[in-house]
């Protein structure tokens, strides 16, 4: 499981698959999220711009990235 630190309050999903790596570009991002592709805490997630914040698990293609302080 990969950690993304954040630097301010909290990290937008978007900008979290791309820091992590996941994903190539913002549209990219945004086409795998309105797919329905990527969890937020178990949950399925299509909102591009959710503000994700300490504690939070995204999922994606089998990758999990854990939103830290």
């Amino acid at each position: 499981m990969e950690e993304i630190k954040l630097r301010e309050e909290y990290i937008k999903l978007g900008q979290a698959l791309k820091a992590a790596n996941l994903v190539d570009s913002g549209v990219m991002a945004k086409m795998v999220i309105q797919d329905g592709l990527v969890t937020v805490n178990g949950e399925v997630e299509y909102q591009r711009g959710k503000k994700l914040v300490d504690g939070d698990i995204v999922s994606f293609e089998g990758e999990t990235i854990k939103i830290v302080k």
